[in-house]
């Protein structure tokens, strides 16, 4: 989690310098749900993430310099320069099978995953996180449905921070929680406090033992907190209350902090600063790319 959130820093750091050319969405608040999530997965178990998905790829095993090259467009990054950071987060060797670049589409991307495991018999289990934003989408109906009847091996993992881009979720959602839609697909579902890493790993812990012993799927509700505005430099106008990353009850951070002696925290926090700051001056010194770059992994 200190390895995660010095890395959200030091992005956010170098976008508010202003170089960078494109939108930056923080995960700041969601390290807990990142890591009691990979906690609860195999290595073979895939993961489709979300666009505020730098934590859930670094805990899933994915490294800082492919992160940080992707961020930076750089040769290094796991889309070998293309840039366009988050969407194109992947590295199917440690199960991160990045995502859909249209809000929803890692819905029908990770039933098909899950599918596929069924088919080809592997003992596999398919994550898929996503907003509470993007539970509207209709591709969600029709994966939740499919993977229902067919008992595929998927875990529902909706990040519920309270705010649909601009619109506060008792605005954009009729009921006061995404995990009471489980009922109409005959699944379980379960509200947790997605700023405690362990109480959100007992709960992933449990739906993908379900899912891998042929259960079916289940639709976690992660509750936590939005810290920064939908995208870096979002002056949120429409936002009254203003979250601290100090604040020891929402702030996931200081909760995992109280239950490590205080020494130890310390020199985790230490290294895990230095180790950030070395992967991203790294990439930072690497060689950009050329337009050529388009050209490449191309079929036609």
């Amino acid at each position: 989690m200190s390895l995660i959130r010095h890395a959200e820093l030091r992005v956010l750091q170098h976008v508010q310098g202003g170089d960078f050319g494109g939108l930056w969405h923080s995960g700041l608040g969601h390290e807990a749900i990142a890591c009691g999530t990979a906690a609860a997965l195999r290595g073979t178990d895939r993961l489709y993430a979300t666009h505020r998905g730098l934590g859930h790829v670094v805990a899933k095993g994915m490294s800082l310099e492919a992160v940080f090259g992707d961020i930076l467009v750089r040769r290094l990054g796991s889309a070998r320069g293309k840039g366009a950071g988050t969407p194109h987060f992947a590295d199917p060797a440690v199960g991160v099978m990045g995502f859909s670049g249209t809000l929803g589409g890692s819905f029908v991307l990770g039933a098909g995953s899950a599918l596929a495991a069924t088919i080809l018999g592997r003992d596999e289990v398919t994550a898929v996180v996503f907003g509470d934003g993007a539970s509207a989408r209709g591709t969600f109906h029709e994966a939740a449905l499919t993977a229902s009847t067919w008992k595929l091996p998927v875990v529902w993992i909706c990040e519920n921070n309270q705010w649909g881009a601009s619109a506060p979720f008792a605005v954009h959602c009729p009921t006061e929680t995404i995990a009471e839609r489980a009922g109409a697909y005959g699944m379980p579902g379960a509200v947790v406090d997605g700023a405690d890493a362990l109480a959100v790993h007992a709960a992933v812990r449990e739906s993908v033992d379900r899912a891998r012993d042929g259960g079916g799927p289940s639709l976690l509700e992660l509750r936590t907190v939005r810290m920064h505005g939908h995208y870096a430099g979002d002056q949120q106008q429409y936002r009254d209350e203003k979250v601290q990353l100090d604040d020891p009850d929402r702030d996931p951070l200081p909760r995992m902090r109280s239950r490590v002696d205080a020494a130890t925290a310390d020199r985790l926090d230490r290294e895990t600063a230095a180790e950030v700051q070395a992967a991203f001056d790294a990439i930072l010194a690497a060689p950009t790319v050329g337009a050529e770059v388009i050209y490449e992994d191309v079929w036609v």
